[in-house]
């Protein structure tokens, strides 16, 4: 492999999902919330054969106590992508930093980020570093906080 290339994290599923919320996007245009563009976007997974779990429930730990507190992550995709969903006026840091809380949780490396507010489908991969991951002791990786992350180009 050429050292100027950069091999994409789970490309194929990656294209996959983004090619079938351009259509949902492209149906719907940017008009609608967050939950109206879920529920077609699981009818549009079924209908592509994209493997999904709706609303993923993530367990949060504080020094090893479960908290009461959950969060949902709006799909897990071939057990591996995380896909959380907008429709805003643009994604900003905070959704960054929801992702990578998310994919520290559920111990993956991928998450797109999808929005659905703009006139055009805005979306970004999100890669959880395997050095933010060696940063996080054994202690603290049952814990959701903030880790830093990279975008892949």
């Amino acid at each position: 492999m050429d050292a100027n290339k950069v091999e994409l994290l789970h490309k194929d599923e990656a294209f996959k999902i983004v090619g079938a919320c351009m259509a949902v996007h492209n149906e719907l245009g940017s008009a609608f919330l967050e939950p109206v563009y879920q529920e077609a976007l699981a009818i549009e997974f079924e209908k592509r054969g994209v493997p999904f779990k709706k609303e993923q429930r993530l367990e949060i730990f504080y020094k090893e106590n479960k908290l009461e507190k959950k969060y949902y992550a709006d799909f897990l995709c071939y057990d591996q992508i995380v896909v959380e969903l907008k429709a805003c006026s643009g994604l900003n840091e905070q959704h960054l930093a929801q992702a990578l809380n998310y994919l520290s949780a559920l111990r993956l490396k991928l998450a797109l980020l999808v929005n659905f507010g703009q006139p055009r489908l805005q979306w970004r991969r999100v890669v959880l570093e395997k050095a933010a991951q060696n940063r996080i002791s054994d202690h603290s990786r049952k814990s959701l906080a903030f880790i830093s992350g990279k975008e892949e180009k």
